[in-house]
Order: structure tokens, then C-alpha cells, then sequence
């Protein structure tokens, strides 16, 4: 009687040094990845949060020359009231709150040092200049620049993550402004 030997077929699949190969690649070019994808963030970041800055400063033009006889508000509460016989505020309600979160960012917008001004279109208390900041909530994760604005709509930042003053915002306070 003659016996035969089976040979194991083989199996389909990958062996260990395979799937250990393909594992080590993922890895190397998740290494060089994910830095990019967070400086990208980080960028989008900060151009979102300017936008929301410009879009501020030009609530606040508007605001003044129709509410509050130039005079600007002294929060985002303010300029989301629209005045009698209006339709909408001068900012959308996104920025209702105060402090105010926009893309990694708080913002918050405060009467300026200039003091009080006229009462606006809703009997509401106003103020000669603001001053609105807008610093990253984790630096160097949501944001690296922090950012200021005042009356005259000029932006400024700090490359350290924290909003220059107040007093570096005003006419030769030696603030940095955004070209």
C-alpha cells in the first residue's frame, strides 16, 4: 500500500512581515501628515477669525452711522439688536454671545477706554471707541496669533497667542497691525 502526503494548501491572507510592512508605511506617512493637516487647520483657523474680525468692525461702522449717532456697542449684544421698524441687527447671532467662540477663537468685544456715548435706537447704553480681541482657545493647537481691532478698524496681533492692548492698538502704541 502506497500512502500518499498531502502538502498543505496554503492559505489565503498575508503573513506577519507583510501586514507588519504595510503597518510601518501607514505609520511614516501618518508621521509627515498630520503635522501639515494641523498647520493647515491652524491657518484656516486664523483667516476664519479675521473674517469674523473684519465682518465685527464693519457691524460697527454700520452700527454707528445708524443707531447710535457715532457712537459704536459696547458687546456683540448689542449689535444683534436690529433698531425699530428694522429686520435684522447688524451682526447675525452666531456672535450673540460674550464671549463669542468662531473657528478655535474667543472673541470678545468691550467698550473702549474713550468712555460713554449716546444712548443708541433701542435706549441702549454706547460707547466712544470698542476694543475687540480675539485670542486662540488652545495656542499653538487652534491658533498661533492672537488679534485686536478698536474704531479706527485697524487689526492688530501678537505672535505669542496673547492680544496686544488696547494701548497698542491706538496711533503709535506699537502694535503690530495686519498688512
Amino acid at each position: 500500500m502506497m500512502y500518499r502526503t498531502r502538502t498543505p494548501a496554503r492559505t489565503a491572507g498575508f503573513t506577519l512581515i507583510e501586514l507588519l510592512i504595510v503597518i510601518a508605511v501607514i505609520g511614516i506617512v501618518g508621521a509627515i501628515a498630520i503635522p501639515a493637516l494641523l498647520r493647515a487647520k491652524i491657518t484656516a483657523n486664523e483667516t476664519a477669525v479675521l473674517g469674523s474680525i473684519r465682518a465685527v468692525n464693519s457691524a460697527q461702522a454700520a452700527y454707528a452711522g445708524a443707531a447710535a449717532a457715532g457712537s459704536y456697542a459696547p458687546d456683540f449684544a448689542t449689535l444683534v439688536q436690529p433698531c425699530p421698524g428694522g429686520t435684522h441687527g447688524f451682526i447675525s447671532p452666531d456672535m450673540a454671545g460674550d464671549p463669542a467662540q468662531k473657528s478655535g477663537y474667543t472673541v470678545v468685544l468691550a467698550a473702549g477706554s474713550l468712555g460713554a456715548g449716546l444712548d443708541d435706537c433701542n435706549g441702549q447704553p454706547t460707547s466712544i471707541g470698542y476694543y475687540l480681541t480675539a485670542v486662540p482657545i488652545t495656542i499653538r493647537l487652534t491658533g498661533h496669533r492672537a488679534f485686536a481691532s478698536t474704531s479706527p478698524g485697524v487689526i492688530y496681533f501678537d505672535p505669542n497667542g496673547v492680544a496686544p492692548t488696547e494701548a497698542q492698538t491706538l496711533p503709535n502704541g506699537g502694535g503690530t497691525p495686519i498688512q
